[in-house]
């Protein structure tokens, strides 16, 4: 693993962020308007094309559902699904919001601007139809199903459908379908890629159009995704995980180590960066991913990642190393040091942060509760995890009275016409006529 030392130059002179693919681009173009204009006819063909699968059916069938229960009851997964439902729901019913309404008399503490005769308020809304995806492809996610249904089924989503592409036999995951059951998603497909996101935007004979499309995927899934985004609405454009580890001298490389290994094996372009004011750390913890990498089942994906993405910067402190991650902003960090929580108030920029020598990110990944699906890619510079916000719309409202629109008809009128939109000043002067 690449190890330097930081001598002030920018974090663009040390990562690489992945760039836009042209020929990805147009596949996925491509792939939505024959879906857009095909329909299901076009699914059945990807899905044999992508998935090798040849399906007599898109919808996962209750029976299958029955199967999935009937293989996972009383397992340790079970119990592990259970936790984590518990735990995730716990966590995102404290985001849920109410609205609010102000009834005049000066509630923003001004006669004048607020008035009796006034009422303005907000209402919040969940959304109608939700499609959430579930990568189904080198890895297959049943904590993504809860980390994305949870929260729409706590904002009061009516109708959910999760769609994931089928293995070559046209199955789905048994712990995916228990998950989706526990989280009482009821219609299920079996679709994926970015033909899948174009069915949930434009409907099919058999897949109804929603209102918002969330879940993580491949590239192709993420390019689909920012090109429906305005005909339906998106949580994020995720690209590639990756994890960021900050580590003093009272670090443990073998843990360090392991939680970078633990986002390299998603994917080659996954990036997993270690900044650490030590450079025995640096030097222990490359060792180390050297030596636990010869065992791990997913080591071809991870070797390439830690080859290509993987990078240890040495800081001349451990001030310094923050301030490195503000600037990368990363999906996950690690506060690997002795005082943590003295560190949290100057941490800026990060989709998630874990705490302590024993707050690893696979810990966040499946069981805490707050949501892993979080922005990638230096995006969590100005966005944040997937939540209950998310599965909602806010719509404000406002009442006057004719006494009430009477006190304000010359701020009005006056704005209106130095805007040069004299028909909005005649809206109001025209009342007082």
């Amino acid at each position: 693993m690449k190890i330097i030392k930081y001598e002030e130059q920018s974090f663009e002179e040390m990562l690489t962020r992945k760039s836009e693919n042209a020929d990805v681009e147009n596949v996925v173009s491509s792939i939505i308007n024959d879906v857009k204009t095909r329909g299901d006819a076009a699914l059945f063909e990807y899905a044999e094309k992508f998935d090798g699968a040849k399906l007599s059916s898109l919808v996962v069938s209750d029976q299958e559902i029955d199967n999935a229960l009937k293989e996972i009851f009383g397992t340790k997964l079970q119990q592990a699904l259970g936790v984590a439902f518990h735990n995730i729901k716990n966590f995102h019913s404290r985001q849920k919001r109410e609205g609010f309404a102000c009834y005049g008399n000066n509630p923003y503490g001004d006669d004048k601007i607020m008035g009796a005769g006034t009422v303005v308020g907000q209402r919040i809304l969940p959304l109608k139809k939700v499609g959430i995806y579930i990568p189904g492809g080198t890895a297959s996610y049943s904590s993504s199903v809860l980390m994305n249904a949870i929260p729409a089924k706590v904002a009061g989503v009516d109708e959910i459908y999760m769609v994931t592409p089928p293995d070559k036999n046209g199955n789905i995951k048994t712990a995916v379908l228990a998950a989706a059951y526990m989280c009482g998603v009821k219609t299920i497909f079996k679709i994926g890629g970015a033909g899948a996101v174009a069915a949930l935007t434009y409907g099919t004979e058999t897949i109804p159009k929603v209102d918002k499309i969330t879940g993580p995927g491949n590239i192709y899934v993420a390019t689909a995704k920012k090109q429906v985004y305005g005909t339906v609405d998106i949580d994020m454009i995720a690209g590639p995980s990756d994890i960021l580890v900050v580590a003093d001298d009272f670090a443990n490389p073998r843990y360090v180590a392991a939680d970078l290994l633990s986002q390299a094996e998603h994917d080659v372009m996954a990036s997993s960066v270690l900044v650490t004011s030590s450079e025995k750390i640096a030097k222990e913890t490359a060792e180390e991913i050297t030596k636990q990498l010869k065992d791990l089942p997913r080591k071809e994906i991870a070797e390439t990642s830690i080859e290509n993405n993987g990078l240890i910067i040495i800081t001349k402190d451990i001030e310094t190393a923050v301030k490195i991650s503000n600037e990368i902003a990363p999906e996950h960090l690690e506060l690997c040091v002795e005082e943590p929580f003295a560190l949290l108030g100057s941490v800026e920029n990060a989709g998630s942060v874990f705490l302590g020598h024993m707050s690893p990110e696979a810990v966040g990944d499946y069981i805490a509760g707050p949501n892993h699906t979080l922005p990638t890619e230096g995006t969590a510079r100005f966005s944040s995890p997937l939540c209950v916000d998310d599965f909602t719309k806010k719509t404000s409202y406002i009442h006057y009275t004719k006494e009430a629109l009477s006190a304000v008809k010359e701020e009005i009128e006056t704005f209106a016409k130095d805007e040069g939109l004299d028909a909005h000043a005649n809206s109001v002067t025209i009342r007082f006529e």
